[in-house]
């Protein structure tokens, strides 16, 4: 008799075919939190985390557009210059000019969005590859930042309440706790609709007791959350904002027709362009999607730190947005990633930084520990990508 074989496992499932999903930065995150709260017990106490939160959020907008960016295929090595380069507009328009909060916001933005459109219609009417047009726009950026504070002494002060309310204010805490329930709600909420209209069309819907693990994690993260924050000063106005973004996002990428036409080109962009999709067009349309996170990015920055110059935006914003989307599970080939997977590899590398400064490193310490981990988040991909090709998956 034939011995009968034992089918794998769904871990061993998972990692022969090369789909691991957030499990390798969700178990990064963990391990992390557990070695630097034994290293430090201020890591995880409420004041910190929310001092987290903050130092997150700039690092958070720009990830999510680096990575729509290289859901193409492409890359933009430009996005902290475009940061750096509209905040200062911005402020300049506020603090010396005189304008109205919402009009030196808006006409940042606008100021990124021709910034966004320029570059992508550069890389699309001439063919050029979006490393050498970003890497010229950033050189161009940044020297024109340069010289927009040269009369500054190279720093700018911001005043403007409204402006530096934006990260430096509080949800009273029946609001945040209001938001807090309501994203559990609705995330529960999801996941049973999604299984009521799974039967309905046919399709055998995920196991009940997935489900509800699923919708208990849902529950505990932001209830779990809200109650560390409370033991502080609440929920912060930047924290409400990188989710909002986050959710819109999420939407967009994976229930429009938009977002399926994103990860169609970057799967393969001629086949995509022979269905009719209008790939030329897509390209412009995410790089100014990108510069415009660019620009809110620039907008908490400046708001954190009350103040503009020359090197906001510099340094290694940008190298630090796409290693952030690579941990993420972002592939640099384009055609796969997740804005949550984004989000939560911007939360790494935050959380790297934020225990390495708890512990009294240099700067020097957390440049190489974040370069390791991106090399540790490539091999993976890289891996789970070889094994993909044997499987005959892309």
């Amino acid at each position: 008799m034939t011995a009968a074989v034992k089918s794998p496992g769904p871990v061993r499932r998972w990692w022969s075919r090369g789909e691991l999903g957030l499990w390798p930065v969700l178990i990064a995150i963990l391990l992390i939190a557990i070695g630097f709260q034994l290293a430090n017990d201020a890591f995880l106490s409420p004041r910190n985390l929310s001092n987290l939160v903050l130092q997150t959020g700039t690092l958070a907008i720009l990830t999510l557009g680096i990575m729509l960016v290289l859901l193409l295929g492409e890359i933009d090595l430009s996005i902290g210059a475009v940061s750096g380069l509209t905040a200062s507009i911005m402020a300049l328009l506020s603090a010396s000019a005189g304008w109205p909060a919402w009009a030196a916001i808006l006409t940042a933005v606008g100021a990124g969005a021709l910034i966004g459109l320029a570059q992508g219609s550069w890389i699309v009417a001439f063919r050029a590859p979006s490393f050498i047009v970003t890497l010229a726009g950033m050189l161009v950026w940044q020297g024109l930042q340069l010289f927009a504070l040269s009369g500054k002494s190279g720093q700018l002060r911001v005043e403007d309440p409204f402006i530096t309310s934006i990260a430096s204010s509080y949800l009273p805490r029946p609001a945040g706790w209001a938001v807090a329930v309501g994203i559990a709600v609705v995330g529960i909420g999801v996941i049973f609709v999604r299984r009521t209209l799974d039967a309905r069309a046919g399709y055998e819907p995920n196991p009940i007791a997935r489900d509800v693990a699923m919708s208990a994690g849902i529950a505990v993260i932001p209830i779990g959350g809200m109650l560390i924050l409370d033991r502080y000063l609440g929920m912060p106005y930047l924290l409400l904002i990188m989710l909002a973004v986050t959710a819109i996002l999420a939407l967009v990428t994976k229930s429009t027709v938009f977002g399926r036409h994103i990860y169609a080109v970057g799967g393969n962009a001629e086949a995509a362009r022979r269905t009719g999709i209008k790939v030329g067009w897509l390209r412009i349309a995410i790089f100014v999607i990108a510069a415009v996170l660019a620009v809110l990015a620039g907008i908490l920055d400046v708001s954190r730190s009350y103040s503009v110059s020359v090197n906001t935006g510099g340094g290694n914003t940008s190298l630090n947005a796409i290693a952030a989307a690579v941990i993420g599970g972002t592939s640099l080939f384009g055609g796969r990633g997740t804005i949550v997977g984004a989000l939560l590899g911007a939360l790494v590398i935050s959380s790297v930084q934020n225990g390495l400064a708890l512990l009294g490193q240099p700067a020097a310490v957390q440049v190489i520990a974040t370069g390791l981990i991106l090399l540790a988040a490539v091999t993976i991909d890289m891996t789970a990508r070889n094994r993909r090709s044997k499987g005959g998956i892309r």
